[in-house]
């Protein structure tokens, strides 16, 4: 037990499948690297929309989905449970050890099977409800991989969906380590999975004008910070993690890679598309995760951003985080992977939670990529020079949503 009475929670299992890498290693490397995931779109032909760029996962899914199971699961599912195998396997559990009310499931997804949707309502205009797959339903409701991930693995614990847009995959590891902490479980597998890279999603956030146009120019178009930045670039992929409670890790020899010691939520209750001035919002999801995890912001050397790359996130998460971190907020380095991945809505806490346990772990913090010109009012060190070797002891990953919902996960160093 901890000092406060609750059970202490580790990530040993990482399932990271992005635009710039699929598992771990790779995913770590490409970090690293400054490497970018944008291109022009190859799912569709994006030649109507007015952003044709986004961050795609063109790897095989075949070695974690059977080609046959593929086609009754959207795309979301399958990328979901690609990340839950690659986590499994990153933890060293065997399937006999998940199985069983121990084990427990928070997969969420912000929008849930959304080609299943864009597909099955072109059947219905064209060819008439009769013509309606049976499989449309259980295909697009936002439930479904944590479903599917649990019946893998036989995980019959504490299951439940979050769905919170872009604080999703945050949401669903804070959620997920709380079960752990009130003994309720003693492994829960968590995390967001999103496939949106569809003509009526990009068509929808174009048309709001929430995305990148700098279509000749994909890999610098996602532009955390910087004055030029126009937009988010859409992403899609998986982020699923292994969380453990710390005792039962330590028995079996796991690899711990960080401890969650805090996790905050808050509403803005201003806005459905634009953050609360200042972050107020974003501030009390921040400052919740220090309060529970009793860590002073002076204790805090690096913050995994929301980072967009829109103008009013980057302007309220900047002013937030110097509200929250006072004078410190100029110490500490920010960064967001965003400028690497784009920005995947419900998984992207999720694999920035995974970016965060492996820069605690390594001692290597991700940089900002394409901060070539930073915007005057943005004056945080947000590392655009390239990965930081440095050790630090606390890290916190924000993630803020439509709707005005926030989430942070506060990490330590094991």
């Amino acid at each position: 037990m901890s000092v406060s009475g609750l059970k202490r929670v580790v990530i040993t299992g990482l399932g990271p499948v992005t635009p710039i890498g699929v598992g771990a290693q790779a995913y770590a490397q490409a970090q690293r690297a400054g490497q970018s995931g944008i291109a022009t779109i190859t799912h569709f032909d994006p030649a109507d929309t007015a952003s044709r760029i986004a961050g795609e996962v063109n790897d095989d899914l075949s070695p974690f989905v059977d080609p046959r199971e593929a086609r009754k699961l959207d795309r979301y599912v399958q990328l979901a449970l690609a990340a839950a195998a690659l986590a499994v396997q990153d933890s060293g559990l065997t399937e006999e050890e998940l199985r069983g009310e121990g084990t427990g499931t928070i997969v969420g997804s912000g929008i849930g099977g959304v080609k299943t949707f864009e597909d099955q309502a072109g059947v219905l205009h064209s060819r008439g409800p009769g013509r309606i797959s049976p499989m449309f339903i259980p295909m697009m409701i936002a439930n479904m991989a944590t479903g599917h991930v649990a019946m893998r693995y036989g995980a019959t614990g504490p299951s439940s969906t979050v769905v919170t847009a872009c604080a999703t995959g945050t949401g669903a590891i804070g959620d997920a380590a709380r079960y752990i902490q009130l003994g309720l479980a003693d492994t829960m597998i968590a995390g967001g999975s999103e496939a949106a890279v569809t003509p009526i999603a990009i068509g929808g956030f174009s048309n709001m004008k929430a995305l990148s146009t700098r279509n000749d120019d994909p890999q610098r178009a996602s532009r955390p910070f910087s004055a030029t930045r126009d937009g988010f670039v859409l992403g899609e992929g998986a982020g699923v993690v292994i969380l453990e409670e710390y005792e039962k890790a330590v028995a079996r020899g796991a690899t711990i890679y960080a401890e969650i010691v805090g996790y905050g939520t808050s509403a803005d209750a201003h806005h459905i598309t634009t953050p609360a001035p200042e972050g107020r919002g974003a501030q009390v999801a921040m400052r919740m995760a220090l309060r529970t995890a009793g860590v002073n912001p002076e204790q805090v050397g690096y913050i995994n951003a929301h980072g967009t790359s829109t103008h009013f996130n980057d302007l309220h998460e900047t002013q937030g985080i110097k509200h929250v971190f006072g004078k410190h907020a100029h110490t500490l380095a920010v960064s967001s992977t965003k400028s690497m991945t784009g920005h995947l809505l419900g998984a992207a806490g999720a694999i920035e939670a995974i970016a965060v346990a492996q820069a605690l772990r390594d001692g290597i913090l991700p940089p900002t990529i394409n901060l070539t010109d930073p915007d005057p009012e943005l004056d945080l060190d947000y590392i655009p020079e390239g990965a930081r070797e440095v050790q630090v002891e606390y890290a916190l990953s924000n993630s803020f949503a439509f709707g005005g919902q926030n989430a942070a996960l506060l990490f330590k160093r094991v």
